[in-house]
């Protein structure tokens, strides 16, 4: 069969790489989903219910921050030494975690694990530009896009199982022992490489400028003060943007030169993987209080409606992997469509109560990021020079986390204006659920904008060498 022989061809000399990749991707996925459903456990375990809102948000800077500089972190120590480092200090913040007599030590755990993530799922994607060629790397996106689907399904159910048990501590014994094998895996499967002959100071301003937006914005999502929150939000953007500004003038930055501006097939790319990410980022935060309320659902059935994002986004992406190079920028233009759509639909129907609406929105949602992020993502990889591919691929994940953080910054002061914080009614959940959408929107049309211009800039840029080298932008 084409499509067994592809994947053999694919893990040929690979499969260890392959394995580690996977691992990693596992590793980020399960740690942030079965602890999203332990968390009510551990805020009765530990009391200190006003630190319960930044055991997420210290994690999420930590993932953001830690992955914007994964790709000078290998390029400036190696690859080998930073994977393995990174998966000693996820067991360091899971043992943290595990520890805590307190919620702030609690937090502190999560953000070191947040750090840790976002280097092991930064230094994944280095990896991936390294070992694999042009024409394996949607397939490896659809395996690591499939890792998350299955931790979408398992994560739930694993940490219910704990919870249930009255450990939720034991989770986090269970990820210590994974990121140790992760750990090990790197130093027997990564190659040592040649330290570099000029080693490049660290882009300080930048990463500072980008630490600072980040904490804006994650303490927008946890003030229950509106005003306060109004004000962060556009602080932290413009901190952002800043960041971006000032990474340009860096020697080495946190992004290749390209990649800060606008008008180059790179920028269009981290933009649309940006927008995107934000604008979707609503329907996983704020989806299971809203059907909970709406439709009288359990938090972990709420969970599964939500998880159909993850499983569309696994089913297409298998299934588009393989297609012809006259497609994929076909998909990628049509995918992110899709998520405009979805969000649309979403404004109107996620509290309407029509539950079978809700779910066509999240598998068009999932579906469009399914169809298009494999592809956006291999179009980076390919437009890098190869001075530029450990920092260029390792700002994938970072460019879609920092998204991510933004998006649902935005989300959370929408649905604070309207009340949502103070307790759910039928007035303020049905206009909760229209702001958060409505709001998200901009950014899914800008998402597509810059799609449209990646595509365009790509087509106009030259054609990619047999041997799947890289072309330049």
């Amino acid at each position: 069969m084409i499509i067994g022989h592809e994947w053999r061809d694919l893990l040929a000399g690979r499969w260890q790489a392959f394995a580690l990749i996977m691992l990693g991707m596992w590793l980020m996925a399960a740690d942030s989903l079965v602890t999203a459903t332990i968390m009510p456990s551990v805020g009765a375990g530990l009391g200190g219910y006003a630190w319960f809102g930044w055991a997420t948000s210290g994690y999420l800077i930590g993932l953001v921050v830690a992955g914007a500089c994964a790709g000078w972190l290998s390029d400036r120590f190696g690859l080998r030494g930073v994977m393995a480092a990174s998966g000693v200090i996820l067991a360091a913040g899971c043992w943290l975690s595990a520890a805590a007599p307190s919620m702030l030590a609690f937090v502190v755990g999560r953000t070191v694990q947040g750090i840790a993530a976002g280097w092991v799922s930064g230094f994944c994607y280095v990896m991936i530009s390294m070992v694999f060629p042009e024409r394996h790397l949607p397939r490896v996106f659809a395996a690591a896009t499939s890792v998350w689907g299955i931790a979408t399904l398992l994560g739930p159910l694993v940490g219910g199982a704990f919870a249930d048990a009255g450990n939720w501590r034991g989770v986090f014994h269970m990820f210590a022992g994974q990121a140790l094998l992760f750990a090990v895996a790197a130093l027997w499967l990564v190659p040592r490489a040649a330290p570099p002959d000029a080693p490049a100071r660290v882009p300080v301003r930048p990463l500072l400028l980008l630490t600072l937006a980040v904490v804006l914005m994650s303490s927008a999502g946890v003030t229950a003060n509106v005003t306060l929150a109004l004000v962060l939000v556009p602080a932290g953007l413009a901190l952002l943007w800043a960041a971006i500004l000032v990474d340009r003038r860096e020697p080495a930055g946190l992004l290749p030169k390209a990649g800060s501006r606008l008008n180059t097939a790179l920028g269009s790319a981290y933009a649309a993987f940006f927008c995107a990410t934000a604008a979707a980022v609503g329907f996983s935060v704020y989806g299971p209080a809203i059907l909970q309320f709406t439709n009288g659902l359990s938090a972990l059935e709420a969970g599964y409606v939500i998880a159909v994002e993850a499983l569309a986004w696994t089913g297409v992406a298998l299934l588009v992997a393989g297609a012809r190079e006259v497609w994929i920028h076909r998909f990628i233009v049509a995918g992110i469509a899709l998520i405009a759509i979805a969000t649309a639909l979403l404004v109107g129907v996620m509290a309407s109560g029509n539950l079978a609406l809700v779910l066509i929105a999240g598998a068009l949602l999932g579906g469009g990021f399914g169809m298009s992020f494999a592809f956006i993502s291999r179009d980076i990889m390919v437009s890098l020079s190869d001075d530029d591919r450990a920092i260029g691929s390792g700002a994938i994940n970072a460019v879609r986390n920092a998204g991510g953080a933004a998006g649902a910054a935005i989300a959370s002061v929408a649905a604070n204006l309207t009340g949502f914080a103070h307790g759910l009614t039928p007035a303020n959940v049905a206009s909760a659920s229209f702001w958060i959408f409505a709001t998200a929107l901009p950014l899914a049309l800008a998402a597509v904008v810059f799609a449209v211009r990646l595509v365009r800039l790509m087509a106009a840029s030259t054609p990619a060498a047999p041997d799947g080298s890289s072309r330049g932008i």
